[in-house]
């Protein structure tokens, strides 16, 4: 069974953890959810994300995916903490699959692994995504190898679509 692992923090955006856990449920794989100190966090609807790990146990050998959703302030809670980091980046480097939606890929941006990948986001992190190396392509999914990236959480469906193809 293949595993995956969402990554989340306080203020996500909602639909952008609660659509992947429960497509990637209904294909059959097993999720889990880390957040910083295994706190159970809020989105910003107040959708609670009950966490089954900590961020500092992420080891890349045990997922074969790591889902990254935004909500600008949990990306940018967690691409201060260098477990998630070091996680994402292991994870890319090893093949398997790092998907990024909305401000997700500021992680990525983080863990300096865009550098020569073609990549979407939210608008207003183009730049960033131009500045870590990458082409930013104004699109509903992207997808460059075993990176899945998407601008919003209206491009939920094709971003699944592309994290389920791949994983299967």
């Amino acid at each position: 069974m293949k595993k995956v692992v969402i990554i989340t923090a306080a203020n996500f955006q909602d639909e952008e953890v609660i659509y992947p856990y429960y497509r990637l449920l209904e294909e059959g794989f097993k999720v889990d959810v880390a957040t910083p100190d295994k706190a159970e966090v809020h989105g910003k609807y107040g959708v609670p994300a009950r966490p089954t790990m900590d961020t500092k146990d992420l080891k890349f050998g045990d997922f074969d995916a790591v889902i990254l959703p935004g909500g600008f302030e949990a990306p940018d809670r967690l691409r201060l903490r260098k477990e998630v980091l070091k996680f994402v980046k292991d994870m890319f480097d090893n093949k398997k699959l790092v998907a990024a939606i909305c401000h997700g890929p500021w992680i990525c941006v983080s863990a300096g692994i865009l550098k020569g990948k073609k990549a979407t986001g939210y608008a207003s992190i183009a730049d960033d995504i131009r500045n870590a190396g990458a082409t930013y392509l104004d699109q509903n999914v992207v997808v460059d190898g075993n990176l899945v990236t998407a601008p919003h959480y209206k491009n939920n469906g094709d971003f699944m679509k592309a994290v389920i193809k791949l994983l299967k």
